[in-house]
């Protein structure tokens, strides 16, 4: 270590030490000064990369000595506790890691990210739970009310409230200090077909030359299975000779099965036929693995049978299928609910006012049978008077 040298300034030394970033050397100031009856050393700076002189070494110095500067040393320590308490936080980020890691099959998890990565992270990633404020909820929601949906707003607000309730339930953080007010959402659409849509729908599918699509959108018409059924929809699943599909959720492995009727069965026959594919999905995608997207083709189907702008070509005929059965008279809200795999009642009941008119309906019908009989009854009653007064 080279010899210090001693300045103008009371306390304040010097070292020469090889230039940092240059040729030659430079001098590297040190301040001395007694606290607490401890004499302490600390480096004030470099001559050159810090800028520093005897002067602003002085200042230093009294800073130090009047306890307005920590030493390098409390700065470290600070930072490093500081640091240390930052990786201990549950942020909003770091739970909706964790809730993804606990739930490496989770179903939508693309719909979620985007969720997450548009509007959720950006404003609530670095925070914890109990630093959101009402306010900041105010702000996204009114924010995305000016160009999405009240059912997006939901969507994420709910996102939010799913990471934050994984959090408090797991013990890992506080939740928030109030509850979320959600926007009220008209999610009650069943979307239908006009007889004549229907008829041209299938004239679309019968012309259209992609393998798959027509046969999902016939499907979901015969079954009303979802879309995400139908990609993970394997020929193992299908039971042909006893008549039943098992649906796979990849959510927990879950199971559910559903009849497999004649006209789903003679599709899926047909289908396998004139497509003899080596794979274990009944719809693959590329190579042979699970398919991921079929919206395009779906869509260019929709489009040529000229069907509503708002008409979801898949989900839309899952609706169909649902309202059908309704509409029908013969199908009662539980097996309507067993039909659709929904796991609440309440799902289902979107569908009660159309069960409500079959049934009146039939009731009309029964009506309409004792108003026929009570008729046939009256006139009776006038014949035989007629008669006895001749």
């Amino acid at each position: 270590m080279s010899k210090r040298i001693k300045t103008n300034y009371p306390g304040i030394f010097y070292r020469e030490s090889k230039r940092v970033g240059g040729h030659g050397s430079e001098k590297v100031y040190y301040v001395v000064y007694k606290k607490n009856g401890v004499m302490k050393e600390q480096k004030a700076g470099r001559q050159y990369a810090d800028n520093m002189t005897p002067a602003k070494a002085a200042s230093i110095r009294s800073e130090l000595i009047e306890n307005k500067r920590m030493t390098r040393k409390e700065l470290r320590e600070q930072q490093e506790a500081i640091k240390k308490a930052e990786a201990g936080k549950w942020t909003i980020e770091r739970l909706w890691a964790k809730y993804k890691a606990n739930r490496p099959n989770l179903k939508g998890l693309r719909t979620y990210e985007s969720a997450y990565n548009l509007h959720v992270g950006p404003v609530f990633g670095s925070k914890e739970p109990q630093a959101i404020l009402p306010l900041d909820i105010t702000r996204v929601e009114n924010k995305l009310l000016k160009k999405r949906a009240p059912q997006t707003v939901w969507h994420v607000l709910e996102l939010l409230r799913r990471i934050v309730n994984f959090g408090v339930k797991n013990f890992l953080c506080p939740g928030l200090d109030f509850k979320i007010d959600m926007p009220k959402v008209d999610n009650i659409l069943t979307e239908d077909l006009t007889p004549d849509e229907l008829e041209r729908l299938l004239k679309a599918i019968a012309d259209d030359s992609h393998p798959q699509a027509g046969t999902m959108m016939k499907l979901v018409l015969c079954t009303g299975v979802r879309k995400g059924e139908l990609f993970r929809l394997q020929w193992g699943h299908i039971d042909f000779e006893r008549g039943f599909i098992t649906l796979v959720e990849t959510k927990g492995d879950q199971k559910q099965t559903i009849p497999l009727n004649e006209s789903a069965k003679d599709l899926l026959l047909e289908y396998r036929r004139l497509n003899p594919i080596d794979s274990p999905y009944v719809f693959p995608g590329r190579n042979g693995g699970q398919r991921q997207t079929i919206a395009a083709q779906v869509r260019r189907i929709k489009v040529a049978a000229d069907l509503p702008k708002a008409f979801r070509p898949l989900h839309g005929l899952r609706h169909f299928f649902a309202s059908q059965l309704a509409n029908s008279g013969e199908v009662d809200m539980y097996q309507l609910q067993k039909l659709l795999t929904h796991k609440d009642s309440k799902m289902t009941e979107r569908y009660a006012h159309l069960r409500d008119k079959a049934l009146k309906k039939a009731s009309n019908v029964a009506g309409n049978i004792i108003s026929q009989a009570a008729s046939k009854k009256d006139e009776k009653k006038v014949v035989n008077l007629e008669d006895h007064r001749k």
